[in-house]
């Protein structure tokens, strides 16, 4: 009997193995009725088995890499709960950034699963499948891990009770909301180009790093810990990414015109979006690591000028955005924080006015805005408060069609100008907040004609609880959308000076410091 041992299978032979081998053409029905949703789009695909996994990474050894990074998480987390750990933060005015954090990301991490495992299912090749698969998995992990480790947090802070319904309601969850709806009713191959690339490649950096970095500055061990586990599995998804994106330039010159169009599109969808990162960054930490235009001078336009410079081989340029994102680095979380300074009456967070050492910082790292164009309005605003005059305003925003975040921004030639972009379509008006927007909308109004905009909810009558009579004498339009909302006004609102979090937090820590 010859019992020599079989020669052990390597890496390449394995993942082989493991994927390719699974994979067969049909016989008794057509590959495209099997996978009709890869050719719609126009991309020319000639050969599924030049897809290539750089990672090569099966399912078994998946399963054993997640698994040790879920036993490391859970400690971390559990440690983190049972002594306390939310009151080593460093402010409590830090955790309505967890607030906004917990009330916009999971939401997007669950909808990256549902696209994901859509896209397992669609694509023809068996290597672009797994890879989607695995992605799919992280995705919910990503989502569940997230509201566990903040979940800690809603045992005695307040605005993170109901984030998965707010999240289908509240006037800003809109914008990240419409995002990934938007990436989810495209094409397969705009949805990795979308999630895969625009997202994951080139965007979470600026949120899993210079953020989560700046989470641990602050003592946020819960969100330090999710975020840096989640950055691992990036790395993956980076290279899915990637390669979808030269598989597709490599098997057909005419795909070239389609992918650019792709990346033009979500980059700005994707800049608007990390605008808000940027704002939590340089206005809601209270120890700051670096500021918005410093991040993203690092993670994009050094990073993404570097991967851009290698796809020029392609005949990929740089999307437009940079030429806009150049201007906005200055200009934009301090635009974004005096919009929610404003509407402060209708978020489930806290704002505030920065204290004159954070405009001081501010100051610093934007010495050819700040003072010009910011801290003077700042100023005004205290001053005003310091009367008894603290300002909210009452009315309505007009939003962008495309991106749905109300026009805040300027002009990039002008700061003291508004940006605004119109047209019509149909016989009626849409209104946009930049030059790329509206070539969004206009290259498919049909699918953004169908937007659905918070403030014309409002307006329509849709934002209240069933039973509202909007026609009732003395009726409360904020009252009832902050029904809808299931928001707490005066607790979950308004300035975190006086709020019920900034009381119970200095009692309990005082309490956990002191006899």
């Amino acid at each position: 009997m010859d019992m020599k041992a079989n020669k052990k299978l390597g890496l390449k032979e394995r993942y082989a193995l493991m994927t390719r081998d699974l994979e067969w053409d049909t016989t008794y029905e057509p590959m495209d009725k099997v996978f009709p949703c890869t050719s719609y789009e126009g991309i020319k695909i000639h050969d599924w088995d030049k897809w290539q996994d750089p990672f090569r990474l099966t399912m078994d050894a998946y399963w054993k890499y997640q698994a040790e990074k879920e036993r490391k998480l859970y400690a971390i987390i559990d440690a983190f709960n049972q002594n306390n750990g939310h009151l080593g933060v460093t402010d409590a005015r830090y955790l309505n950034a967890v607030k906004l954090f917990i009330g916009a990301v999971p939401h997007l991490e669950y909808m990256a699963f549902r696209g994901f495992s859509h896209l397992g299912r669609q694509m023809v090749g068996a290597g672009p499948r797994v890879a989607c698969l695995m992605q799919a998995i992280d995705e919910l992990r990503h989502y569940q891990t997230q509201i566990h480790s903040i979940s800690n947090y809603n045992k005695y802070y307040n605005g993170m009770h109901d984030f998965a319904n707010q999240m289908s309601r509240v006037w800003y969850l809109s914008v990240t909301k419409s995002f990934f709806d938007d990436a989810y009713t495209s094409g397969p191959f705009e949805f990795m180009v979308a999630i895969g690339f625009s997202f994951e490649y080139v965007l979470t950096n600026l949120l899993f790093v210079p953020f989560i970095s700046g989470a641990a500055y602050n003592g946020d061990m819960a969100a330090m810990t999710f975020g840096f586990s989640a950055q691992s599995d990036e790395a993956r998804h980076m290279t899915l990414g990637l390669e979808c994106i030269k598989f597709m330039l490599e098997q057909d010159p005419d795909n070239l015109p389609i992918v650019q169009r792709w990346m033009d599109k979500w980059m700005h969808r994707g800049a608007r979006i990390l605008g808000v990162i940027g704002m939590m960054m340089d206005y809601m930490l209270p120890k700051r690591v670096m500021s918005w235009q410093e991040a993203w001078e690092a993670y994009y336009e050094q990073n993404g000028s570097a991967l851009f410079n290698d796809l020029a081989r392609y005949g990929i340029r740089p999307p437009k955005v940079g030429q806009l994102a150049a201007f906005e680095k200055e200009h934009i979380s301090h635009q974004l924080w005096a919009g929610f300074y404003q509407y402060g009456a209708l978020t489930s967070f806290h704002t505030w006015i920065p204290s004159d050492e954070e405009m001081d910082w501010l100051s610093s790292k934007y010495p050819n805005t700040f003072d010009k164009y910011y801290r003077p309005r700042w100023e005004y605003w205290k001053e005003e408060a310091k009367q008894g005059r603290r300002f909210y305003n009452k009315t309505l925003p007009m939003l962008c069609q495309t991106c749905q975040i109300p026009l805040l921004f300027t002009e990039p030639d002008d700061p003291t100008q508004i940006s605004y972009r119109d047209t019509e379509y149909k016989g009626e008006h849409y209104h946009f907040c930049s030059d790329g927007c509206k070539e969004i909308f206009e290259h498919e109004p049909e699918k953004y004609i169908q937007s659905w905009l918070p403030a014309h909810q409002i307006v329509q009558g849709n934002s209240f609880n069933p039973g509202t009579d909007p026609t009732a004498p003395d009726f409360d339009v904020v009252g009832a959308v902050f029904q809808h909302y299931n928001m707490q006004h005066g607790r979950d609102n308004l300035d975190f000076d006086g709020s019920e979090d900034q009381k119970n937090f200095a009692a309990w820590r005082a309490a956990a410091t002191k006899n």
